[in-house]
């Protein structure tokens, strides 16, 4: 019997797409809507996000501009961006919301990092956590004399493999966008 790692590499490949998405939130000096994907509304008693309600463009590199497409919820856009994680200050000209984007200080700059680096971290925790539920299930088959003793070696043996491969790719997005912060 060959181990079935395809339930445990789909788990990891969520793990890595949650990093893609959270670190691409990670605002890096330059305006990117992606910083506004966790920021929600109250539209019409419904949690709504805010790209539901407004179309967000980057009229230049350091400005995003959010023009909702009705206008009586822009108080409400402008609240939530003030409440929110962003840590900046909306400005409401009446029609459009623009979020001005500063340069990074270098302090601004190593908090980044840490928390780029944080974010691997649990990453790779979720990544080990997967391993652990695939081995004891494996070890759990062996016990009820489902798979011989080769066989629970060899996916032990392969869920290792696996850790270390998306292990390994996690490594490679959290220096890259590391680097990315650090040239910022």
């Amino acid at each position: 019997m060959k181990p079935d790692f395809k339930p445990y590499e789909d788990k990891m490949k969520k793990t890595l797409d949650v990093l893609s998405h959270d670190l691409a939130a990670i605002r890096a000096g330059r305006a990117n809507p992606a910083v506004l994907d966790r920021v929600t509304i109250d539209y019409y008693n419904t949690p709504t996000p805010l790209n539901q309600v407004a179309a967000i463009s980057t009229p230049d590199p350091r400005t995003l501009a959010i023009q909702p497409w009705d206008a009586s919820v822009l108080k409400q856009i402008e609240k939530a961006i003030q409440m929110s994680d962003v840590g900046i200050n909306p400005q409401n000209d009446g029609k459009v919301i623009r979020l001005g984007f500063p340069p990074l200080t270098e302090e601004r700059r190593k908090e980044l990092i840490k928390q780029v680096s944080k974010t691997g971290e649990e990453s790779k925790v979720a990544i080990r956590n997967i391993r652990r539920d695939a081995i004891d299930k494996f070890k759990s088959a062996h016990k009820k004399n489902e798979v011989t003793e080769d066989e629970l070696a060899d996916a032990e043996d392969g869920m290792q493999k696996l850790t270390d491969k998306y292990v390994k790719e996690i490594d490679g997005m959290t220096a890259k966008k590391s680097k990315e912060l650090a040239e910022v």
